[in-house]
């Protein structure tokens, strides 16, 4: 039977059975502070330090502390075990039982607005007592003997094709206008080619005068001669003497 340093009999002759005190080395039992060198090493092997307390209790039976080990039940002040554990620091989470979550990613950016349904265009053609007005105020040498339409019906034109001519209709010239302003009440005013609409790529129009006699207007102002006007839904188109035609788009 071995006997440790501190004098007990001990049936293990590696560490003591009753301070857990190394057999065969004599590591100083005094309480106090060790010395710098012996701090550095425990701190580098336990990973914390642990300045011995004397009379500290034993975490694990209670007695009180008279060196590295419990002479109770050899527990090692240096490693504190489980038993020393804050046990709300410590807990371990619950398991999981519901579906598994992920963490939230990167927003995916919002897909392409989706192309704008194929519309269709329409030309209302009517009377403008408005813009007869101004055509009065602003003279003319035919511009006494003209008068406005005592009943003046509204007409629509459904906008199809590369192109859709607004004028009279001529038979000695050959045209034949899609949009025919010679129906009564006729509009002297309108040449027998006045204006032209033409469909763009994606389905919008455009208007362009080829030089007709007293001019094309678009929402009230002068377009110049050959020159394409996009046109929105509700623009106003004014020629002649009273004609006005605005063109409306529908999906």
């Amino acid at each position: 039977m071995a006997t440790c340093p501190s004098g007990h009999a001990s049936a293990s002759d590696d560490f003591c059975d009753v301070c857990g005190v190394l057999i065969g080395a004599a590591p100083s039992l005094a309480p106090g502070p060790a010395p710098d060198g012996a701090l550095a090493g425990a701190a580098a092997t336990a990973g914390a330090t642990v300045a011995a307390v004397p009379g500290e209790p034993c975490p694990r039976c209670g007695v009180s502390r008279d060196g590295q080990f419990c002479e109770s039940c050899g527990y090692d002040f240096s490693r504190p075990g489980p038993d020393t554990l804050d046990p709300v620091v410590y807990r371990s989470a619950p398991p999981l039982t519901g579906p598994a979550q992920s963490l939230p990613g990167p927003v995916p950016p919002a897909p392409p607005a989706a192309p704008p349904a194929s519309a269709e265009w329409t030309a209302v053609v009517t009377a403008d007592r408005a813009y007869y007005e101004a055509v009065q105020a602003a003279g003319g040498p035919d511009a006494a003997g003209i008068a406005f339409p005592a009943y003046s019906p509204q007409r629509r034109f459904r906008l199809a094709g590369p192109e859709v001519r607004i004028g009279r209709h001529s038979a000695s010239s050959g045209i034949e206008p899609e949009i025919d302003l010679s129906v009564p009440p006729a509009d002297p005013g309108v040449s027998r080619l006045h204006a032209v609409l033409l469909r763009a790529q994606d389905g919008t129009w455009s208007v362009v005068d080829p030089g007709s006699a007293n001019g094309t207007a678009v929402n009230g102002s002068e377009i110049a001669t050959g020159q394409a006007v996009p046109l929105h839904d509700g623009d106003r188109i004014h020629l002649g003497a009273w004609t006005e035609i605005s063109v409306v788009r529908s999906a």
